[in-house]
């Protein structure tokens, strides 16, 4: 029986419980859900409870043990901590609401950091996939204001290398084609339109090139777009959380999935928020859910 696979749903009061139950029903996967029992059968009707994670033929729920943190936060810890010692393939994560988190003392603006600090990983990247259009973010959840201090030639470098291990072990490409976007539009206009690109992105985007790795850019945003869309490029790496986000989600909203790339297990997620608005009335989408899952068993074969 193979390693199972692990989705964690996420904030209990969001739609994540609703769409792991929706998804795994969908593809007809074995899993064990961890989290909330309450929040998860909701959804699901009862489901074996399990004392510890295992292989499992069907749907099983695993509730860690809280204590003073968060069940979402304690879910994560725990599923984390199975993949690393090597007890499951893969983890789905559903949703978290940053803002609750924080209020209640939880340190980390999100998944990424959360799982690069369990997993001994300073700098994992966050990448979204979509089809085959795939996107590395060199900087996240900043505001906009701070974007242009953060790109520094290692950000870039390091986003574009990881992305590169990551397209050659999980999906087998040989020589990723590494589409680099400009911070500026028309990607600075020679300087024109701002001095980032001559200063920080071209000389990262040489260095890239001259250990071997075959990288494009600094273009224009809507160029490395147009031409990850036809098939020119492998992955296109954005200098910021919606340069990168905006075109991916307007081609595929709810079918796109989070990818954290560099870390020593395979973890994707959903695209989407907890969706307070619409969470308990059954009205979720499960669609990207249900790519996170499949694109987590196509990594781990």
């Amino acid at each position: 029986m193979k390693l199972p696979l692990l989705v964690t749903p996420g904030d209990p009061a969001g739609i994540g419980p609703e769409v792991a139950a929706k998804a795994l029903r969908a593809l007809d996967v074995a899993a064990i859900l961890v989290g909330d029992a309450a929040a998860i059968e909701r959804w699901t009707g009862p489901l074996p409870r399990l004392a510890a994670v295992a292989p499992v033929e069907g749907p099983a729920i695993f509730e860690p043990a809280v204590g003073a943190e968060p069940v979402e936060v304690a879910a994560v810890r725990a599923a984390t901590l199975a993949c690393l010692e090597g007890r499951a393939r893969a983890l789905v994560t559903g949703p978290i609401h940053k803002k609750r988190l924080a209020d209640r003392g939880f340190a980390h603006p999100g998944h990424t950091g959360f799982l690069g600090a369990l997993c001994g990983v300073p700098e994992p990247v966050m990448a979204f996939v979509s089809g085959e259009i795939r996107v590395a973010l060199v900087t996240v959840h900043l505001p906009l204001s701070a974007v242009p201090a953060a790109i520094t030639a290692e950000r870039v470098r390091h986003t574009a290398r990881t992305a590169a291990a990551a397209l050659r072990q999980h999906l087998h490409i040989d020589r990723p084609r590494l589409l680099v976007c400009g911070l500026n539009p028309h990607a600075g206009d020679g300087g024109l339109l701002g001095s980032e690109e001559g200063e920080v992105i071209q000389p990262a985007c040489e260095e890239l090139r001259a250990e071997g790795l075959d990288v494009r850019g600094p273009m224009p945003a809507e160029a490395a777009f147009v031409a990850a869309r036809s098939g020119a490029g492998d992955l296109v790496v954005a200098m910021y959380h919606d340069q990168g986000l905006a075109p991916l989600k307007v081609l595929s909203f709810g079918r796109s999935v989070n990818w954290t790339l560099g870390l020593p297990v395979v973890r994707t997620s959903v695209d989407h928020g907890t969706a307070d608005d619409i969470a308990g009335r059954g009205l979720a989408d499960e669609g990207s859910m249900v790519a996170a899952i499949e694109l987590a068993l196509s990594l781990t074969g």
